[in-house]
């Protein structure tokens, strides 16, 4: 294997990037001046040691508690329930939001072994019974998974009888936040209805 195919080979484990745009990457890279190569594999090799996860909501941060969770401005009766820290800056990106976040770090899906002990739901319930949260919103995918996630922490957040709301329509089954546009999520965002 050259040293092209072994590159081309750990960008095309990427996702969303397959063996052609991998090779064409490379052969690009190849054309790049040497400051910005050694700047990008600095970039690389330092990211686990730059980003860490904010501890009080599980966002990529570089400083914790994150930017948002110190926010004074953010309106901490509202608490926005996501999959993944990447789909915090699409939320954010939306300008829509101005609440706090929380990260699950997956969605419950029994049939991969994962289950609401895997997740940072206990967290979530901690979060809720220490502050000033008024009403949840689960922004999860509209999946069989996302939907049964909503669903089990809606069950455990209704004797407590904080409201607990879904992302309206706008956002298409079997679709992901990471995939939706700025006016589509903004849209569910002022259509979220009760579950």
């Amino acid at each position: 294997m050259t040293v092209i195919d072994e590159l081309a080979d750990s960008f095309s484990r990427l996702p969303g990037i397959g063996k052609k745009t991998a090779t064409r990457l490379v052969h690009h890279l190849l054309k790049a001046d040497q400051a910005f190569l050694e700047r990008f594999a600095y970039q690389l090799s330092s990211l686990h040691s730059r980003i860490t996860y904010c501890s009080v909501c599980g966002a990529c941060t570089e400083k914790d508690p994150c930017p948002i969770c110190t926010d004074l401005m953010r309106d901490k009766s509202l608490l926005c329930v996501v999959e993944q820290p990447q789909d915090i800056d699409i939320i954010e990106a939306s300008r829509e939001y101005r609440g706090l976040f929380h990260v699950l770090g997956g969605l419950i899906a029994p049939l991969d072994g994962v289950g609401p002990e895997q997740l940072h739901i206990a967290d979530l319930m901690e979060r809720i019974h220490k502050g000033t949260v008024e009403e949840v919103i689960i922004a999860t995918p509209p999946t069989i998974e996302g939907d049964t996630t909503a669903l089990y922490i809606n069950k455990l957040l209704a004797p407590i009888g904080i409201k607990v709301t879904r992302l309206a329509s706008g956002l298409p089954v079997g679709g992901d936040l990471e995939y939706a546009d700025k006016l589509t999520l903004a849209r569910s965002f002022r259509g979220r209805t009760a579950l």
